[in-house]
């Protein structure tokens, strides 16, 4: 097992300018469009903001921009932690795993965590880590690939084997707990975590997180116009969005 953390943090350091290049400063319509705004709504009001898994520090410059006093990000990775410093904009960085945060409780008064729990392993540490640095009150708005419509497996499929032919999304697996390794580009590798929802609304409960808000938002126009065939599957989310509030 430990071979295998090592591996996935190696691979994260070793494709992280796949994820700079192609997620960050308008490259991405999903973030643009429907990411970063829905986070700008939901961090009104914070004042102290935790990012974790902040990767370049997109979402920890946007709750400056969205009126925090102080904004953090941590990230396991150098490449990461490292650009994120580069870019500037007024946060503070530090390389930490979100199982371990190296803060005081009750330290912030808002934790994002933004496509990053299907990355991790040890994800009930992880949530209890959020839980503890939040003060009570505090919000934690919770970012995934949607569980079940993004599980291995899945997607649009175009049959014209059938009789007549039939376009439908398949969905895989889903109650099963999985982890691969994807090629998401040519020559780039990423460790991908499928769980099923009610293994993080649990553990949320469990950590004295109390769900306020789900969304699930249809993909955004940006992202459906990149293909003609995405326009066929617009009704089926990409993202889920929780928003707790610790107890």
């Amino acid at each position: 097992m430990a071979e295998e953390v090592q591996e996935g943090a190696e691979l994260w350091e070793d494709h992280a300018r796949w994820w700079q290049a192609g997620f960050t400063e308008g490259a991405d319509p999903e973030y643009e469009e429907q990411i970063l705004p829905l986070a700008a709504q939901h961090l009104l009001g914070s004042s102290r903001v935790l990012d974790v898994g902040c990767g370049e520090g997109q979402v920890a410059r946007l709750a400056l921009a969205s009126g925090a006093i102080r904004a953090v990000g941590v990230d396991p990775t150098w490449a990461q932690v490292g650009e994120a410093a580069a870019r500037g904009g007024g946060p503070t960085y530090a390389r930490a795993g979100a199982g371990r945060l190296p803060f005081r409780n009750d330290a912030f008064d808002a934790v994002v965590a933004c496509l990053v729990f299907e990355h991790i392993r040890e994800v009930d540490e992880a949530i209890a880590e959020v839980a503890r640095v939040l003060e009570p009150g505090g919000r934690f708005l919770f970012f995934l690939n949607h569980p079940l419509l993004q599980t291995p497996n899945s997607g649009w499929i175009d049959d014209q084997v059938l009789d007549p032919p039939e376009q439908y999304w398949r969905i895989g697996p889903y109650l099963i707990e999985d982890e691969t390794i994807e090629e998401v580009e040519k020559g780039v590798f990423i460790p991908f975590i499928h769980r099923p929802l009610s293994r993080y609304v649990n553990s949320l409960s469990e950590s004295g997180l109390r769900l306020v808000r789900m969304e699930e938002p249809a993909p955004p126009t940006g992202f459906l116009a990149r293909a003609a065939e995405y326009e066929a599957a617009a009704t089926i989310p990409r993202l889920l969005f929780l928003a707790s509030v610790k107890l």
